[in-house]
């Protein structure tokens, strides 16, 4: 049975607009210049706008300060989904907000907040968000809009490293100054024997420029004796309601598994990251590393505990 012409070009026009209306279309005005943003539905948080904005801009989400977004009078909140601001397609939102700048920002320790020092009880908060649909589609947009530039190509029939870089790579708990001083001791060596059997991947929340950075700093990108697949910024992350602390950040590992289904799965993955709340939609594939004392290195007692994770690595 066939549609007469004009019923079917109604019926075209409505489902366009309901599609529009679920969408959300924003210009940014920030240095002078603009910045569109189409790629953000009704469902996604105000923390998903401002990591679009830093995507293109640079400017941390904590560093934006966005006029006329507001609700009730006052400034919306991270975890206020779009819908409910009622935004005008094309709306325009000037930002104000500054990007760092120095390397010496980089390598400064993050601020003390409540994410680091107290962490998730995982197995109460992974039950709420590892299944719901509005997270698994924001993968799925994960998985389709973000390029990963390759580095590397991935090797068949290796597992895969994902690793943290803050905290993890890096010891900011230490009082050294340079990227060297605050690289985890015998990080090159544990690199070194991961890479006989994984690929390596590094994902950090902050900006693909300071990623850089870093691990020049370290002197893993170039290093001879292993190879780096692929590294992530905070713009593949995706923002996740919990119960308990409201709209946070994740580190989705179906990201990658949807873009590498050939190589990589649930079964061959593991990620280490000193926050746990990172594991929330991927928890049997997290490792918490502990960022406190016990890998310093003491006067004359060189801690080895790579060594410890080199034989987690081989045995699981």
């Amino acid at each position: 049975m066939f549609l007469a012409g004009s019923y079917y070009s109604d019926l075209v026009q409505v489902l366009q607009e309901v599609r529009t209306s679920m969408s959300v279309s924003v210009i940014i005005k920030w240095g002078g210049q603009e910045y569109s943003i189409r790629t953000l539905s009704e469902e996604d948080t105000v923390l998903d706008l401002k990591q679009s904005i830093k995507s293109l801009t640079g400017v941390l989400p904590e560093r934006q300060k966005l006029l006329g977004l507001k609700v009730k009078g006052k400034p919306a909140e991270d975890q206020v989904k779009l819908g409910s601001l009622k935004l005008k397609p094309n709306t325009k939102i000037m930002m104000m907000g500054s990007r760092e700048e120095s390397l010496e920002e980089v390598l400064a320790p993050p601020p003390e907040n409540d994410d680091i020092v107290n962490d998730f009880d995982i197995e109460e908060e992974v039950i709420e968000v590892q299944n719901r649909e509005e997270n698994l589609a924001k993968i799925a947009r994960r998985v389709k809009d973000y390029k990963v530039e390759g580095m590397n190509p991935p090797r068949a029939g290796k597992s895969l490293l994902v690793l943290d870089v803050d905290y993890t790579l890096f010891d900011h708990k230490s009082c050294a100054e340079t990227g060297q001083e605050l690289m985890r001791p015998f990080l090159h060596e544990f690199l070194t024997s991961a890479y006989e059997d994984y690929d390596i991947v590094i994902w950090s929340a902050t900006s693909m420029k300071w990623i850089d950075a870093k691990m020049k700093e370290l002197g893993v990108t170039d290093n001879p004796n292993y190879k780096i697949t692929f590294m992530l910024d905070s713009a593949a992350m995706i923002t996740v309601h919990t119960p308990k602390r409201g709209v946070v950040e994740v580190k989705p590992l179906g990201v990658i598994w949807g873009k590498y289904s050939e190589f990589y799965s649930k079964r061959n993955t593991i990620m280490f990251d000193d926050i746990g709340r990172n594991f929330l939609m991927n928890p049997q594939n997290g490792l918490k590393v502990s960022y406190g004392r016990t890998y310093i290195t003491r006067p004359g007692i060189p801690l080895k505990v790579w060594e410890c994770f080199i034989f987690y690595l081989i045995f699981i």
